[in-house]
């Protein structure tokens, strides 16, 4: 296939607190819009018993992670909750020749280093609507202690406090429009004058051709 020309290439990186809704909206982005490949991170925690090696993501041991930082080999890495995850370099370049854009599914440390090696990154930041439903939510899962639960309101406090690092914010008050607004700024985007410059260009020059 051949590769997908520049400006018809999205990266998009969609990023919130734990229990915004983030993982819903890009799901069904997901499913939208096909052609936009989900970037499969490298982590080193164990793996769900849902998870699948190379779906949700790669699992890899700490000394395989460290040695692909210290080959450059990741457009971002952190460490969260004492676990390492990273977007590979690789990912983004095979993305390159079999889809119309990436979509990363990553928090504002990740988003931050993506967009200062790739400016042309686009940069969502999915918000609730307060902080008392964000704590219903997470506590409405039923799957984590209370300790969890408060480290992660914790970490929402933090993780807002980065929303200027991103191009666009949408508020999680209601699912279906939430959604309506994510897949407006896909559109969006992909009309940008800078994206569809060579194509303006193309067409003024054939248009010479015929004079």
């Amino acid at each position: 296939m051949a590769t997908t020309p520049i400006d018809d290439f999205l990266l998009l990186i969609i990023s919130s607190p734990s229990g915004a809704g983030k993982t819903t909206l890009c799901n069904r982005l997901r499913g939208e819009f096909p052609e936009l490949r989900f970037s499969v991170s490298h982590t080193t925690r164990a793996p769900r018993p849902t998870e699948v090696n190379g779906r949700e993501y790669h699992f890899v041991d700490e000394a395989y992670f460290k040695e692909m930082v210290r080959i450059d080999a990741f457009a971002e890495w952190a460490r969260v909750h004492n676990h390492y995850y990273g977007t590979s370099l690789q990912e983004i370049d095979l993305a390159r020749t079999k889809a119309r854009g990436v979509l990363f599914d990553i928090d504002h440390q990740g988003a931050r280093q993506i967009k200062a090696k790739l400016p042309e990154a686009v940069g969502v930041f999915i918000l609730p609507p307060s902080l008392q439903e964000l704590e219903r939510r997470l506590r409405g899962r039923g799957t984590e202690d209370e300790q969890a639960t408060v480290r992660r309101l914790q970490n929402a406090k933090g993780e807002i406090e980065h929303y200027g690092i991103f191009d666009y914010v949408i508020v999680n008050d209601d699912v279906e429009q939430a959604y309506g607004k994510l897949r407006g700024i896909v559109f969006a985007e992909r009309s940008r004058r800078a994206r569809k410059a060579a194509l303006c260009e193309a067409l003024l020059l054939e248009s010479r051709d015929k004079v």
